[in-house]
């Protein structure tokens, strides 16, 4: 189940308990249906969820004859779609002019009358969430969004949204394949509006995503500096090595002064040690820079071109 289904599927277990917030609820799932107008109301949706609780608020407040199909898209993941319609065209009508349209109105917009207050505000967003929204699993790319096909309504959707006040929102508004699609693509916004709806739990699973991934940025750029740290230090090893056999095999290496000597067999016998390790490992123990500037040293009278580890 994807992560969006789990969010509807969790805000449709909210209690209204008040008449008011059902109404407002109801009207965002069905202000957001294609299409929602005075001769037709038909909401489609994946989830079994979401088509319960339209039916379920619609009988709550209008009591009209409902037609439910479910039909099996035609996909790998034999996903069902479950179309619910008002199938009488004077409940239409009935329900389209209760929530304030007008089947004269020339485009559809968001009727404010409809919500009287911060709670209902609340529930006309979990509806209209319900009804066209939906959002990515957050292990992936963070983005929700609200669909609609009509351009008034989106801008008024996305004013509203930029409105409330315990949230901080900057939607923007996209065309996509002839619908208006109301965006946000903050993880932090995204769970400030999931949690002002009622989706809590699945807010809290985003912010657990988001840490689980801060941290495994951090660990994967800690494994890159580590693996370049190696590499450098594999590479100048391999050039000390090098520059130590030269020298072996022409002059030999009893030919370099006693200290250059003796560091030059601790490295050729400990390939793997790193510098501090072979200063530690001398006669008069000497720090890493000391050990590295007697390599140096040796690389230079070998006449192989130097690189510092």
């Amino acid at each position: 189940m994807s992560f969006s289904h789990e969010v509807k599927k969790e805000l449709s277990k909210i209690l209204n308990n008040d008449y008011a917030r059902d109404f407002s609820e109801c009207y965002g799932l069905m202000l957001f249906c294609r299409p929602f107008s005075s001769a037709e109301i038909k909401l489609k949706t994946e989830s079994i969820s979401v088509a319960e609780r339209f039916i379920s608020l619609s009988n709550v407040l209008f009591s009209p004859v409902i037609e439910k199909q479910s039909t099996l898209k035609a996909s790998k993941d034999h996903i069902n779609l479950h179309t619910i319609s008002l199938i009488l065209p004077d409940e239409c009508k009935n329900v389209f002019t209760a929530f304030g349209h007008d089947e004269k109105d020339t485009t559809l917009r968001l009727n404010r009358g409809n919500i009287e207050n911060d709670m209902c505000l609340s529930a006309f967003l979990r509806g209209a969430f319900l009804s066209c929204g939906s959002v990515n699993d957050p292990l992936k790319n963070y983005h929700l969004e609200f669909c609609s096909a009509y351009k008034n309504l989106s801008n008024d959707l996305c004013l509203l949204l930029s409105e409330i006040r315990e949230c901080n929102l900057t939607p923007k508004t996209i065309l996509r394949g002839g619908s208006y699609v109301v965006y946000l693509k903050d993880s932090e916004q995204i769970t400030d509006l999931l949690t002002f709806m009622g989706a809590g739990s699945c807010a809290m699973d985003i912010m657990n995503a988001k840490a689980y991934k801060q941290m495994r940025n951090i660990a994967n750029r800690r494994t890159n500096s580590e693996l370049a740290n190696i590499n450098k230090t594999a590479t100048a090893a391999a050039r000390q090595l090098a520059a130590i056999e030269k020298i072996e095999s022409t002059v030999g290496l009893e030919s370099l002064p006693d200290q250059l000597y003796e560091i030059a067999i601790l490295r050729r016998d400990n390939p793997e040690l790193s510098l501090r390790d072979l200063g530690l490992l001398l006669n008069e123990p000497i720090s890493r820079s000391g050990v590295n500037h007697r390599l140096l040293k040796i690389i230079e009278i070998s006449g192989i071109e130097s690189d510092t580890e």
